[in-house]
């Protein structure tokens, strides 16, 4: 069985129930957008996919092996993970931040010309090879962003998965980001899943969507199924002209609803 599935996930935070029996299946080569409002579970879920956080109930599996049984190192190799407020605190050049990941296929030797060529490739795909010799700490947001993607594309993972990745870029960057990740599923065949905000920029992006309220999966399916304006009223407490465009369903918020 290939593919990742989460199957009943449960999980608790102190007492609050931040997960409660979602299941959820995502495929290589889609784009998956998990939506919802601020304490839905998007990010406990996406942690949970990773494989790195232990839900209380449930299971993750990626291509049918339970991934808690999976060593780290093989996780890593196979997933690449964008954290929402990642820790940068030390001063180092771009190149050297987006080298890191490669840390799972690094031997005793080091750096091979195998790895040095991924690390370009990736620095290519996220466009940040004009900072490769800049310090982090001097970056914008929208920069640093960018080479976080790098440094989760430098593992070569079969599958992506983004905690609100697209926030601090500027309208281009979201909309070359957005492409970005379209073009490693539809193209390049991975599978990718991000946890969004901006309803118009997931609904453009995404091929499917799982759209939580309270730790609970209330719609999935296309943009065009998935994201109503009945769905968004429960989701998100506001009214919604939803209209089909060029690249996906057009989303505007007409305020709040009732």
């Amino acid at each position: 069985m290939s593919g990742l599935e989460a199957a009943d996930l449960a999980v608790r935070l102190g007492d609050k129930a931040v997960l409660r029996g979602v299941t959820a299946s995502f495929r290589a080569g889609e784009v998956t957008a998990i939506l919802g409002p601020n304490g839905a579970g998007k990010s406990t879920l996406l942690s949970c996919l990773a494989g790195l956080r232990r839900p209380g109930r449930g299971r993750v599996r990626l291509d049918g092996q339970d991934i808690l049984r999976l060593s780290p190192r093989s996780r890593a190799q196979r997933i690449g993970f964008i954290p929402q407020t990642p820790e940068i605190a030390w001063a180092v050049e771009a190149r050297i931040l987006v080298g890191l990941g490669r840390t799972p296929f690094i031997g005793a030797r080091g750096l091979s010309a195998q790895d040095a060529a991924a690390i370009d490739r990736a620095m290519a795909s996220a466009q940040v090879e004009a900072l490769a010799d800049r310090d982090v700490t001097t970056l914008s947001g929208g920069e640093r962003a960018r080479v976080l993607i790098a440094r989760a594309l430098a593992g070569d993972p079969a599958w992506l998965l983004a905690d609100e990745p697209l926030a601090g870029l500027d309208p281009g960057h979201q909309l070359d980001a957005a492409d970005l990740f379209r073009r490693l599923a539809h193209q390049e065949g991975r599978g990718v899943i991000v946890t969004l905000h901006d309803l118009p920029l997931a609904a453009r992006m995404a091929d499917r969507v799982l759209l939580l309220v309270d730790g609970e999966v209330l719609a999935a399916g296309s943009p065009q199924a998935a994201l109503t304006p009945q769905s968004l009223a429960r989701a998100y407490g506001v009214d919604t002209a939803v209209t089909e465009g060029r690249d996906g369903p057009l989303i505007e918020i007409l305020g709040r609803a009732g």
